[in-house]
């Protein structure tokens, strides 16, 4: 999968980094794949690096 459609997500709140959607309040504007994210990245929600990030890998899909 491409890094600009790879979500990673944060192991301590659950806030998922889209690479399509960014992170615009802190300057990140999309596309940006996670990886290219600046060393002092935080999560916008609890404040955590990306080091505790870890690849959001996507379960199957539920029909209805």
């Amino acid at each position: 999968m491409s890094p600009l459609h790879t979500k990673y997500v944060c192991s301590v709140c659950g806030y998922v980094y889209d690479p399509q959607v960014g992170d615009p309040d802190a300057g990140i504007f999309p596309p940006r794949a996670f990886g290219d994210l600046p060393e002092e990245w935080i999560c916008p929600q609890c404040g955590v690096g990306k080091d505790l990030f870890t690849l959001l890998i996507p379960g199957p899909r539920v029909s209805d």
